[in-house]
């Protein structure tokens, strides 16, 4: 079956009706519903695979107790967004709502380590074989969907004063400034925000570093 659809910006995608649900983090759409139980998050679960069968777009759902189901949509042919995870979106959001699950968006976050390096070819068969992760184009990927992803930052010179592995929170732009507060109130450390939107370096207490991250401005 040939599918047809056409890609779809973070900033079109933003401005689409029965979408309230989702957030843009990077090249994905992310949700997350809370149902009245376990066993209404089962069924849920059940008529979202339905939905998937029906448009022949699948995406990646989570169950978690009490009732926590996330659900991750993308189209892997274009490495971005479509009109087909919007359909399917809008599909999962009605079935939600008939299902008496709620939403928060603010809470949606995904998660990446970045390792700074002189030379990745070199180290990126160390990290795929201690992980099991796989390499996808420079691009270390848990297959079982489950981990976070790691990406390999080019250095052009050694770095020994600073950590060279740090940790990337990819939140919803509409809550980063807040996130980023809250890190700080925490005791963390503005290192820039030279970046932002994309994304703000901070550091805790011993200098170890977190970016938050957004699909803005990139």
């Amino acid at each position: 079956m040939t599918m047809e659809y056409t890609d779809v910006s973070p900033e079109e995608f933003g401005e689409l009706d029965g979408l309230d649900d989702w957030r843009v983090l990077l090249d994905s759409i992310h949700a997350t519903f809370t149902a009245p139980d376990y066993l209404a998050a089962a069924e849920l679960v059940r008529t979202i695979a339905a939905i998937a069968e029906e448009h022949v777009h699948h995406p990646d759902v989570e169950l978690r107790y009490p009732g926590r189901v996330h659900v991750v949509l993308t189209t892997h042919a274009t490495g971005g967004l479509t009109t087909l995870d919007v359909e399917v979106a809008q599909a999962i959001s009605a079935a939600a709502a008939s299902a008496s699950a709620t939403s928060d968006p603010s809470d949606t976050r995904a998660m990446e380590l970045g390792i700074d390096s002189m030379d990745a070819d070199r180290i990126r068969p160390f990290w795929a074989a201690v992980l099991g992760y796989r390499d996808r184009g420079g691009y270390l990927v848990d297959p079982t969907g489950v981990g976070p992803s790691v990406w390999f930052q080019q250095m052009t010179e050694p770095r020994y004063e600073r950590n060279r592995i740090h940790v990337d929170v990819i939140v919803p732009h509409d809550v980063a400034e807040q996130r980023v507060a809250e890190a700080l109130a925490a005791g963390g450390t503005l290192l820039t925000d030279e970046y932002a939107r994309s994304w703000w370096v901070l550091a805790d207490a011993d200098g170890n570093e977190a970016c938050v991250s957004t699909w803005q401005d990139r």
